[in-house]
């Protein structure tokens, strides 16, 4: 007799995204079997493993992220704005406050752990695929907006990109503490900052 499956596939991840919020200690098949309804052999059904559970997760919410991101910029430098590439670089470093808006879970797992202490290299060939297939996909967002700041994509306009894009929203945007500045003013100012002086250095 065939295993049960998991049915909503969704509701399991957003349970595992829940627990995570507590550590990733607090992940385990039987607490997101309690946690969500599901029973333990669904679970084994149609994850294999603990790992795989987290890791799924975790690909999910990187995927509403980068399709947010995606679809920010997009907006952006389609626009009639004459600073539409400016426009385009902060839409995508403020991407991080719009899933904290419609995805906070998912907006947590991804600032709160770090992608390489979460998961491991126990995981099946086409999860590993899908998690280089987002990292080329970020890269080639990047070269993007380079290209439309800098008229470049080369290491350096790549990095002052990614400084807007990583560095940026996770200070500033991740829940610490109050702020005299809220966390999405300081992002504009800080991303328009990296770039002003990206444009006066020779090298961009």
């Amino acid at each position: 007799m065939a295993r049960p499956r998991v049915h909503d596939i969704d509701h399991v991840l957003d349970g595992v995204e829940e627990l995570l919020a507590s550590g990733e200690r607090e992940v385990t098949i039987r607490a997101v079997a309690e946690h969500t309804g599901a029973s333990s052999g669904s679970l084994y059904h149609a994850f294999n493993s603990r790992n795989e559970l987290i890791a799924r997760a975790w690909l999910r919410a990187a995927r509403r992220f980068l399709d947010l991101q995606s679809a920010a910029v997009d907006a952006a430098l389609n626009s009639n704005d004459t600073d539409r590439a400016t426009q385009a670089v902060v839409a995508a470093a403020s991407t991080l406050a719009d899933l904290q808006d419609s995805a906070p879970s998912s907006a947590r797992l991804l600032t709160e752990h770090r992608r390489d202490a979460l998961l491991n290299e126990e995981l099946p060939d086409e999860l590993r695929a899908d998690l280089v297939a987002l990292d080329k996909q970020l890269l080639d967002l990047m070269r993007r907006l380079a290209d439309e700041t800098f008229a470049r994509h080369d290491r350096q306009a790549v990095d002052a990109i990614a400084i807007c894009l990583v560095d940026l929203p996770t200070a500033l945007l991740r829940p610490r503490r109050d702020r005299v500045i809220p966390g999405r003013d300081a992002l504009r100012a800080a991303v328009r900052g990296v770039l002003a002086e990206s444009n006066k250095d020779r090298s961009l």
